[in-house]
């Protein structure tokens, strides 16, 4: 198979390369993969010594006619089974360049639940465009969502997880001393930049049930955390002192490798947070909530716990059961990395894609 993916690959190092690495064994598999995107991501020299062409062509807008003229040149001059688009700025320009090129199947990603709807001429330049054949989504959650939107081949919109390697997210946990923390401090974090969708209020509301509990520390990782409702919400605790707002970090990995437990407490639009999946390959269990993929990650009770959205005393319930078990956390953070192990590797979402790219190939659909 040929298949050419259009992407971006400019974010940090760890938040593209579940992507990357199967588009990687994609090619090991002996399969024909060409990428385009930035000419200067760090990612060009890995894709490259895996044999995997890069173009340099990224677009500058939704519908970039540069873009769509470089692509269009490339399909004219190869023939391409498969375009798979990954994001909001190249599936507009893959759509409209992959028209006349019956052959070539279009596939588009979606990540996350909600914002796409029928009534939004925008969505038509995405995964409602008539161009796209098939879509892959991040989670069951994004695909039912997706499913509900789509006018017809609901078949061919699918779930497919990203892989992982649980050797990506090994690290040293920080030294609490340089966060001003005792040594025997029960971290428990919530990694976000704090949206509403994201919970960190329900969260601190339910810190208030929590503060008997003496060494039990709270940090906030991530941007925007410090709103005048969370700073409230962290006054009126009992445990203000013991709430860390430690703002936009460098050393993620670092700090959740320091944690004991890992909170996810959004109230929607969650895909499959990246958060937790950190977490199950630190073997660190997670509590979260119903919304989005967190329930599919977690088998509730065994790897993690699920709880209601916008329930604080749900959360506060498992943080304290989780204290008060060293014996339950060290068994739900090795279930945790199992799982990880057994069914989010980069060798299996490399096959299902194929399998799902060979579907596609193998069906008749007029919209090409």
């Amino acid at each position: 198979m040929r298949i050419l993916i259009f992407s971006s690959y400019h974010d940090a190092w760890n938040s593209v390369r579940p992507e990357a690495e199967m588009f990687i064994e994609i090619a090991k598999l002996g399969h024909d993969v060409t990428v385009m995107t930035q000419g200067d991501s760090e990612y060009l020299p890995r894709f490259k010594e895996n044999g995997i062409k890069v173009i340099d062509c990224y677009p500058s807008k939704k519908i970039c006619w540069k873009a769509i003229q470089t692509l269009r040149t490339e399909l004219a001059k190869y023939h391409y089974d498969i375009v798979y688009a990954m994001n909001s700025r190249t599936i507009p320009n893959a759509a409209f360049a992959c028209i006349g090129f019956k052959h070539t199947k279009l596939v588009t990603y979606r990540g996350t639940v909600g914002g796409l709807y029928r009534h939004d001429p925008t969505a038509y330049l995405t995964h409602l465009h008539p161009r796209v054949n098939g879509v892959v989504c991040v989670a069951e959650a994004v695909a039912n969502d997706v499913k509900s939107r789509v006018w017809k081949n609901k078949q061919n919109v699918v779930t497919i997880y990203k892989g992982h390697d649980i050797a990506w997210y090994q690290a040293q946990p920080i030294n609490l001393s340089s966060l001003g923390l005792p040594d025997d401090a029960f971290c428990v974090i919530c990694i976000a930049n704090a949206r509403l969708s994201k919970g960190v209020h329900i969260l601190l509301d339910s810190t208030k049930q929590l503060a008997d509990l003496g060494n039990l520390h709270l940090l906030l990782v991530g941007r925007d955390m410090q709103t005048e409702q969370n700073l409230l919400l962290a006054k009126y605790s009992g445990m203000q002192e013991r709430i860390h707002f430690l703002g936009y970090r460098k050393d993620v990995p670092e700090l959740l490798a320091a944690s004991a437990v890992q909170i996810q407490p959004s109230i929607s639009g969650e895909g499959l947070p990246k958060t937790i999946i950190e977490a199950m390959a630190m073997g660190i269990p997670s509590v979260a909530t119903t919304t989005g993929g967190g329930k599919e990650l977690l088998v509730d009770g065994e790897s993690g716990f699920i709880v209601p959205v916008q329930d604080p005393t749900a959360i506060a319930e498992k943080i304290r059961l989780l204290y008060q078990s060293p014996e339950l956390r060290q068994l739900m953070g090795q279930r945790a990395q199992q799982r990880m192990i057994n069914d989010f590797s980069c060798q299996e979402s490399a096959k299902q894609h194929l399998d799902f790219f060979q579907r596609l190939l193998g069906s008749v659909d007029l919209s090409s």
